[in-house]
Order: structure tokens, then sequence, then C-alpha cells
């Protein structure tokens, strides 16, 4: 799997992603930084894993290739551990309703706010 195009709409908040199997989707730069693959948010287990509070306003301050497989979202909170691969791109796009209502779910069960 390979992304065929990658858009930064730095004023929507948004990465669009397509790839060579059809596929595009509009990902939000907030759903991006909780998702981010980087062991800061994802530790090294699931029971590590990491809740990231305040992020409903955070950009994406600007992108990396990493050579064919991946990209770097450097933020504009300063993260810019973790790589996108192309493959976890697309799993995002296709489990961004489940995945988001995870996240939310576990936010307001740890009483913390996007905000």
């Amino acid at each position: 799997m390979r992304a065929t195009e990658i858009r930064l709409k730095r004023a929507e908040k948004i990465l669009e992603v397509s790839f060579d199997d059809g596929a595009s989707f509009r990902l939000p730069a907030e759903y991006l930084r909780v998702e981010s693959p980087s062991a800061e948010v994802q530790g090294h287990s699931p029971e590590q894993r990491q809740l990231v509070a305040g992020a409903a306003g955070v950009g994406i301050s600007r992108l990396e290739p990493v050579g064919n497989y991946a990209v770097r979202i450097v933020f504009d909170d300063g993260h810019d551990t973790g790589l996108f691969s192309w493959s976890y791109l697309h799993e995002l796009g296709r489990e961004q309703a489940i995945r988001w209502k995870r996240y939310i779910d576990a936010m307001a069960k740890a009483g913390l706010s996007r905000q």
C-alpha cells in the first residue's frame, strides 16, 4: 500500500491522503496527534498507552517524508516523534469513527478535556 497524494490543509488542520487502492481520507490533526504511533503515546504495551488531553487546537507544522514508506508529522505543540507509515495512515482512515469514539469515551471516563 502506498500513498499517492498527501495534502496538508493547514487552515483546516486536516491531512488529506489518497492511496493506490483508490481510498482517500481526511484526517484531522487532533486525531493524528492522539493516535501518534510514537512510544510517547502508544507506550510499549497497550497498558502503557497514554491519553493526549488538550489537543483540540493542535495543528500540523510540517511533513517530512521518510523513504518511500512513511511520513513524520511535526505538530505545532512540539510533538514530532513517531513515523506514520502508509499502512498506518490507511488504517487510521479506515478506523477513524471507531478510534475517535474510543478516544472520546476514554477521555470522558478519565475526566480529561480535549481543550
